[in-house]
């Protein structure tokens, strides 16, 4: 059977009353950015998008060239659609509001405009992350916190893969479906309808050159894992680690595993490592929409009131038995079992 293209797709889900023409032309052009992004990628060294850009964004972090450049392209794109009444990026200090030279739609938009661009430079998979809230009803010009809804609030949510194909991978609270990028045709095109990520696994991903710092919960769960067939657990793990959340999450909804980044010592203060709003509510919303879980080792994720647009917690997500193991690792600690 031909594959049929995400614009298509979309346009069979508005007729059948599950999105409105705004979510779906949102959708589109968000996915259109991502293909010019993946255009930037894909030249490397010959764009002259490769190395540091000299600046920094809110979490002190240095910012690669195409960190700058995804983030332009993505706010271009969006501001002037009519889609939506604001947006917000982990590289930008505060929300932005559509400008009123523009018009405005009802929806707010966050994205993680390249997950993981420390490996761009030795042209790992890199990623764009992405999800939609509804702007509450009477405020035409959104600020920080209009932002701060729980993960359950979402409509919409994806992420883009730059591998060695380009992938978009989506859903709006109907399943997870994953799109590839027919370059040819210049087309996202549906590849893969309802992703059922495996209920159980012997696969994990984790920075384990952070082990000293976890937890003592954490230590105890991977020193399980790692002690294999003769442990606790019965079973050989293997482990898996790309260092960007897109690609190690997006091995997960093909063949299952669980990605880890819990609390430790070195990020204590700041509640964790990965944030919320860009990156743990949308990938979590995703992997639950495909039968996953997500979970920041005590409570639910989706669940999280937000306190703060760049908020960092705990993470665990991917295969649900998996999920709710390392989960139970961490209740009986707390519990003094």
């Amino acid at each position: 059977m031909k594959p049929i293209s995400l614009t298509r797709f979309l346009i069979q889900e508005q007729h059948a009353g599950h999105i409105n023409a705004d979510l779906r032309l949102l959708i589109e052009v968000v996915a259109r950015a991502c293909k010019t992004i993946s255009n930037a990628i894909g030249k490397g060294a010959l764009g002259g998008v490769l190395g540091e850009a000299g600046t920094g964004n809110i979490q002190g972090e240095a910012q690669k060239k195409l960190d700058v450049l995804s983030n332009e392209i993505l706010l271009e794109a969006n501001e002037w659609g009519g889609h939506l009444a604001g947006l917000a990026s982990e590289e930008m200090d505060h929300s932005h509001p559509i400008p009123n030279a523009y018009p405005k739609g009802n929806y707010l938009l966050l994205f993680d405009p390249l997950d993981g661009s420390s490996n761009i430079d030795v042209n790992i998979s890199v990623g764009t992350i992405f999800s939609v809230l509804h702007c509450p009803d009477g405020i035409t010009e959104p600020s920080d916190e209009h932002f701060l809804q729980p993960g359950t609030a979402q409509v919409c949510a994806g992420y883009t893969t730059y591998g060695p194909s380009t992938m978009l991978v989506l859903t709006i609270g109907r399943g997870t479906h994953a799109f590839t990028l027919d370059r040819e045709q210049g087309s996202f095109m549906l590849t893969t309808r309802d992703i059922q990520i495996p209920a159980d696994t012997r696969e994990f991903a984790v920075n384990m050159s952070n082990q000293r710092h976890w937890e003592t919960p954490m230590q105890n769960y991977i020193g399980d894992l790692l002690a294999g067939k003769q442990g606790p657990r019965g079973s050989d793990f293997n482990m898996r680690w790309v260092a960007s959340m897109v690609a190690d999450v997006h091995r997960i909804m093909t063949r299952g595993g669980i990605f880890s980044y819990p609390l430790d010592a070195k990020c204590r203060d700041k509640g964790g490592k990965l944030r919320l709003m860009y990156e743990a509510n949308p990938m979590s919303f995703l992997v639950e929409q495909a039968g996953g879980a997500a979970s920041t080792g005590r409570q639910r994720m989706l669940d999280v009131m937000p306190t703060g647009l760049h908020q960092r917690v705990p993470v665990f997500i991917g295969s649900k038995n998996e999920v709710e193991t390392a989960v139970r690792y961490h209740r009986e600690f707390d519990a003094g079992q």
